[in-house]
């Protein structure tokens, strides 16, 4: 019996000694100061297209949606600057984003006609370069078209008799300044008549220099270009003899283009030059730009009875080639209110936004209240003002820094 109880007091301390051990292990686990996290600042980066920002990639590539090459986008120091409700982007990343803004204004917000059209050069910037005079081409620089080509380029080597003549006049009249001295005979002016006859037939002022520093005349003389722009024809190959006036080569601007469309007699007197409309191209993933009827044909076609109608659009980037399919949005009521593109207004379950660039360069998201309006213009009933600078292309990847920067949540600290 003393045994027994021996035990069971010998059991009782042990089971007591352990609950208090327990008890001071779990209070000292809980008392302890949990240990700095060292967390290490890197550089966040990503790469994104600018046609489609929803695309968010670690590594360089293309598109997995349009194709087109991935662009990066820095998120610290000095490349970008996020604070508060505000983005501020480099002049870079702008131009790589595809960023392009418009004023907040009236607009025509009434109903509205969508036509199909065809870009097309702009023939007032296409320009021509001729033969100054008769030879043979003997070497051609520029072979094939589409290639760009810069003032002061050379287009090809000509042999000319006529040229060579020209030259021989220049190099004894400068000859007779240094040897003879007759005073009755006005050498300066002898000289200057023979460069301005070199300059005409399209010797630079240093190739002239470059003559007289030889002394010698060239078999075969470099013409310059006097043009720029994308090369859309060649006239002349290797080996042909050309005359004066004769032409040369045809170049086109690419920056600027028409877009040609065609309205029935009846629709015509609701459209005048000057209108502002708004241009979707389906090749570029439906990418909206803006643009103004600059020509209105007073003459109806003779086989369909249509008139012809032609939009100006800036082309910046280079993006919208000729042959491409347009489709144009022209607003024709009498509805006008302020408002702004379609393009710029973002909507989700929450409500409606728009990105504006502030004074200082920075873009910051405002809240509005859209209206009903049409397929490019929208009326704003609240949240703008007239004067206002918005995002019109490009709305989706400042939207996208703004997601990843408030952890999802793209109206955290936006301005009513």
């Amino acid at each position: 019996m003393n045994n027994i109880k021996k035990r069971f007091w010998i059991l009782s301390a042990a089971g007591l000694l352990f609950f208090m051990t327990v008890i001071a292990v779990l209070f000292t686990a809980c008392t302890q100061k949990p240990k700095a996290t060292v967390t290490k600042t890197a550089n966040k980066a990503y790469y994104t297209c600018s046609m489609h920002p929803q695309i968010h990639e670690d590594h360089p590539g293309n598109c997995p949606i349009c194709g087109m090459k991935l662009i990066k986008v820095e998120m610290t120091g000095n490349n970008m600057d996020m604070t508060a409700n505000k983005i501020r982007l480099t002049v870079t990343q702008i131009q790589l984003a595809g960023i392009q803004t418009d004023t907040v204004r009236e607009e025509n917000t009434g109903s509205e006609k969508t036509l199909t059209g065809t870009v097309t050069t702009d023939d007032n910037r296409s320009e021509e370069l001729s033969a100054r005079l008769a030879g043979r081409i003997q070497q051609l620089f520029i072979r094939t078209t589409g290639e760009r080509i810069m003032t002061g380029q050379p287009v090809y080597s000509i042999y000319s008799e006529d040229l060579q003549e020209a030259e021989k006049e220049y190099l004894l009249a400068k000859q007779q300044q240094k040897v003879l001295h007759n005073p009755d005979v006005d050498y300066q002016q002898l000289i200057s008549a023979a460069e301005n006859k070199l300059q005409l037939w399209g010797l630079s002022p240093a190739q002239i220099r470059n003559i007289a520093a030889s002394g010698k005349v060239s078999a075969t003389t470099t013409i310059l270009s006097k043009i720029s722009g994308t090369v859309s024809e060649i006239a002349v190959h290797e080996g042909d003899y050309v005359t004066e006036g004769m032409s040369i080569l045809k170049t086109q601007a690419l920056d600027n283009l028409w877009i040609e469309a065609q309205l029935y007699a009846s629709e015509i007197n609701s459209y005048k030059e000057n209108d502002r409309v708004s241009v979707s191209f389906p090749d570029l993933g439906g990418q909206v730009t803006n643009g103004k009827i600059e020509f209105i044909n007073p003459e109806l076609s003779n086989a369909s009875k249509v008139n012809l109608i032609r939009i100006n659009i800036p082309n910046p980037q280079g993006l919208i080639r000729p042959g491409m399919l347009a489709y144009i949005s022209i607003g024709h009521g009498n509805n006008h209110a302020l408002a702004v593109p379609v393009s710029a207004i973002l909507t989700d379950g929450k409500g409606s936004l728009v990105w504006v660039k502030n004074l200082d360069g920075s873009f910051s998201s405002k809240i509005i209240k859209p209206g009903n309006g049409n397929q490019s213009y929208v009326p704003v009933l609240s949240g703008l003002n007239a004067g206002d600078i918005v995002v019109t292309n490009g709305a989706y990847l400042l939207n996208s820094e703004a997601i990843f920067k408030n952890g999802g949540d793209n109206m955290a600290g936006m301005n009513m």
